[in-house]
């Protein structure tokens, strides 16, 4: 290749498809059904124009505000128009024309699979382009261009960036000796429940799992822990919520942080002793920006990640995520074919993937089956799909003690367990398993506490 073919090839524009783009945001526009779907597939760096990424920003940040997200070109414009981005996209006439260029909608994933695959061309481009240079130049050796060259090409296959990623031995020591010397993973999270803190930590990447029957207090531990890590530790915090609408857990946030009867918040008949609770903490939940409380309907996957990239987006990348719970999420992609056991374990696996993609713990609840009523539950007792068990690093299983019988000739020699319940260390693949938490079960105030006095 001679001089000017050298240079004509860094002057070629590089691989886009305007139309493709086009279809995937007028597709988004006239349809809020398939925005998950988009998601699944591109980022807003895939998009080649800038003004493309600004719409599509738009339209997520819109879509992630509301359960009943309203998503056309007069609502996206006025969010525009509200960020001072309307003009530089074009104005609003160029929505009304991004609707015009789709051809269908339901063709939605193909157009979401080309602008993909024109950004994984780009840094295809931009890798090789960064090779030759470094090549020209000589200041390296062929064998270090290569390597590294083979790292860019790697993460544009995969879509990940591998620059700033640090694997040798050498690159993470100083950091694992610090960590030593602190005494703790400074990355890892705490729970509200000093005794249960001995015996695991919510490392980043972990899928936890916490298992109980039906009414058996997994909702409670996830709320209780989410506003530990929001309110108490000032960490941005997620509950995805398919079993609770936001006025139920807002009712139970209450009752546990302002110790107010959760009946007299649910049935809004508060005294005035518990007003002047309530008054007490309402700067601090006024101020909660953190803490997320997402209870949109039929919630999947795409819909947590498209979630939490709206909460990174806005400088409040979450520290946690709290998934209420695995067998209510619907399935992505599932067929009339795929059994229940199989859309359950694509779940149990998607959140151990979501764990390990954004770096946070997940803690997923997950429900018994009725082969484990009035008896101590074991990890295959999950409902619907044994995959749960393989896919958790931690797995707790919550046990309500049976009441006593008067009649029972042990009975004065046992203790009274009432208003107790038990957090089975069932699986801990980085510390002791089989131990048993006891803690104490306040379901009036929708808090569960640990039973001896902090540490």
């Amino acid at each position: 290749m001679n001089d000017f073919q050298d240079t004509a090839d860094f002057e070629r524009v590089p691989p886009n498809d305007p139309h493709a783009e086009q279809a995937v945001l007028g597709s988004m526009l006239l349809s809020h059904h398939v925005i998950d779907r988009v998601t699944a597939r591109v980022e807003t760096m895939h998009f080649y124009r800038a003004h493309h990424q600004t719409i599509f920003v738009a339209i997520i940040d819109l879509y992630g505000r509301s359960r009943t997200p309203k998503i056309d070109p007069i609502t996206v414009g006025e969010e525009l128009a509200r960020t001072g981005d309307l003009n530089k996209i074009g104005g609003s006439t160029y929505l009304h024309q991004l609707i015009q260029a789709v051809p269908t909608v339901a063709n939605v994933e193909e157009y979401a699979e080309i602008v993909r695959d024109k950004a994984m061309l780009r840094a295809v481009i931009g890798a090789s382009s960064r090779a030759a240079a470094r090549a020209y130049a000589q200041q390296d050796t062929a064998t270090e261009i290569l390597d590294d060259a083979m790292a860019e090409f790697q993460g544009a296959a995969t879509g990940s960036s591998p620059l700033d990623v640090k694997l040798a031995v050498g690159d993470r020591w100083a950091s694992f000796l610090d960590e030593l010397q602190a005494g703790k993973d400074p990355r890892a999270l705490d729970t509200p429940w000093h005794d249960l803190n001995d015996v695991i930590e919510l490392k980043p990447g972990q899928l936890i799992t916490v298992g109980a029957a039906t009414g058996g207090g997994k909702s409670l531990f996830g709320m209780n822990l989410a506003s530990h890590v929001a309110l108490t530790r000032c960490r941005p915090a997620l509950v995805a919520s398919m079993e609770m609408g936001g006025s139920e857990l807002m009712a139970r946030l209450t009752a546990a942080e302002a110790g107010v009867d959760l009946d007299h918040l649910i049935r809004r008949q508060l005294t005035d002793y518990d007003w002047a609770k309530v008054i007490k903490v309402s700067d601090r939940m006024q101020n909660a920006g953190n803490f997320i409380l997402d209870d949109s309907p039929n919630l999947t996957l795409s819909k947590i990640r498209a979630r939490m990239r709206w909460m990174s987006g806005h400088g409040q990348a979450a520290a946690i995520v709290v998934a209420d719970y695995l067998q209510l999420m619907t399935p992505e992609g599932s067929s009339s074919t795929t059994s229940r056991a199989q859309e359950v374990a694509t779940i149990s696996r998607g959140l151990k993937l979501l764990a390990m993609e954004f770096e946070v713990p997940v803690v997923a609840l997950a429900q018994f089956n009725r082969g484990a009523v009035g008896r101590q539950p074991v990890v295959s007792d999950f409902k619907d799909s044994s995959a749960i068990e393989q896919d958790s690093n931690v797995i707790l299983l919550m046990h309500k003690p049976p009441e006593l019988d008067p009649d029972d000739p042990d009975y004065k020699r046992t203790r009274d367990r009432t208003g107790e319940i038990d957090v089975i260390v069932a699986k801990n693949r980085n510390g002791i398993s089989g131990r048993i938490i006891p803690l104490a079960f306040q379901g009036h105030y929708a808090r569960l506490q640990s039973l001896g006095p902090d540490l």
